[in-house]
């Protein structure tokens, strides 16, 4: 069984945001807005069938997003 790698979309210390795979050292990739980094982070997730997990400036989770397949997903009503 593969462990989970949900992919994050973190502000960038040099300015704009960036995706980063968990557990991983260094960004995916950078982007001048949030959108685009999120735009970025569900491309892969799908990709990956992973979650994304989207973070406000100050570090806090913002918003997340299943793509995997998961036997019991929530009841979500925010779509």
């Amino acid at each position: 069984m593969s462990k989970k790698r949900d992919i994050h979309v973190v502000p960038h210390p040099a300015g704009g945001w960036a995706t980063r795979k968990e557990g991983a050292g260094r960004v995916g990739s950078r982007h001048d807005t949030q959108h685009d980094a999120i735009e970025r982070g569900r491309e892969q997730a799908i990709r990956e069938r992973a979650e994304v997990v989207i973070h406000r400036r100050d570090g806090t989770i913002r918003d997340s997003d299943s793509y995997g397949n998961d036997p019991h997903p929530p009841k979500d009503r925010k779509h």
